[in-house]
């Protein structure tokens, strides 16, 4: 991504990050703005967000931020000087807990090939040399 695309990617998640704290919709759960990707022509946004809850948050969220697309998009407009206002496309970023279930199960592989202790309670001779 060009140095352009990534200030346009960094101010939009700035501005629409304090924007949806400013929302009233009682849906909206804890969201966070994790990113925001534009295309090269800055006419479309993907806004990427993390959301605390259970699954029926997480939907809720979701239903909130598209309700809010056009308000956020308008209020995007006032605060960013761009030839076009880009169209909101919201995706609830994933990898946070992609990462936190590989971390699961890498504890639990490693857990698996602990090598067996010896009498004293320490690692046997094998496993020491």
């Amino acid at each position: 991504m060009g140095e352009r695309l990534q200030r346009a990617s960094e101010e939009i998640r700035e501005v629409l990050a304090e924007e949806i704290q400013k929302l009233k919709d009682p849906r909206l759960g804890f969201v966070t703005v994790t990113g925001v990707k534009v295309t090269p022509d800055l006419r479309k946004a993907w806004v990427y967000y993390t959301v605390l809850g259970e699954e029926k948050d997480h939907r809720a969220t979701a239903a909130a931020l598209r309700s809010a697309r056009s308000h956020l998009r308008a209020a995007l407009g006032h605060q960013i000087r761009m030839k076009f206002t880009p169209e909101l496309e919201f995706e609830e970023d994933t990898t946070a807990t992609s990462g936190e279930r590989v971390e699961e199960l890498l504890r639990h592989i490693h857990e698996q090939e602990q090598p067996p202790t010896g009498p004293e309670g320490g690692a046997s001779r094998e496993a020491a040399s």
